[in-house]
């Protein structure tokens, strides 16, 4: 009988903050995705790099070092999702002419295409965000605020931003609690089939930001 040889790949994860980093806030979604790509397609994970690093910028010096580790072995490049790569399209497009192979766990049967696709979508999305952040920032500035040096007004921004979607929310969750939808994982699988976006968009659910969502919730007392 022929034996099936494993592939190797490299996983690649990428926050964007040392808080992150430390607390695994979006590292496990990441790995996650990673791992059921990897038990579907019988990949063997030779090495994980994780990055807290920028998605805008190129000169990123662990997804780098994935990247020759990949040229050196023939590994795969595989990563959770797109936006977790690079937030770059031309970055993602030579990394495509390379000839290394990139696999995104998320969109497994990906052309080359539509990660250029996903990659363009990334890119405006990162604009946005950047955008919104400097108008806020500014506007704070405006109300008198003194910015800290360690981000803590954008940190609060995030958690009004987050505490807003969840409000908005709060009606869909508590259709879905009327007809049994109580337990984390029922309401993770049903806001996934109907693909109702995350706050962070684009993004799957995952029973710890479900669990986060009624957290904030039940800290405004409205669940």
């Amino acid at each position: 009988m022929r034996l099936i040889q494993m592939k190797n790949a490299v996983a690649y994860y990428r926050v964007s903050t040392k808080k992150q980093g430390i607390s695994g806030l979006g590292l496990d979604a990441q790995k996650e995705t990673v791992k059921q790509y990897q038990t579907h397609f019988k990949l063997h994970i030779e090495r994980e790099y994780i990055g807290i690093e920028s998605g805008k910028r190129t000169d990123r010096k662990v997804l780098n070092k994935a990247i020759r580790y990949c040229k050196r072995t023939g590994a795969v490049l595989l990563f959770a999702k797109i936006d977790r790569l690079a937030r770059n399209v031309l970055f993602v497009a030579m990394l495509i002419e390379s000839k290394i192979e990139i696999k995104a766990a998320d969109k497994p049967f990906a052309t080359t295409l539509d990660l250029l696709e996903d990659a363009i979508r990334a890119e405006r999305e990162g604009q946005a965000i950047s955008q919104r952040t400097k108008a806020a920032l500014q506007a704070a500035k405006k109300r008198g605020v003194l910015l800290g040096t360690h981000g803590k007004i954008r940190a609060q921004l995030n958690r009004e931003a987050s505490l807003e979607f969840a409000l908005k929310m709060k009606p869909t969750i508590s259709e879905l609690n009327d007809k049994g939808y109580t337990s984390l994982q029922r309401l993770t699988d049903e806001l996934n089939r109907r693909k109702i976006p995350t706050y962070r968009r684009g993004a799957k659910w995952h029973k710890s930001t479900v669990h986060k969502l009624l957290m904030q919730l039940n800290l405004k007392g409205r669940v």
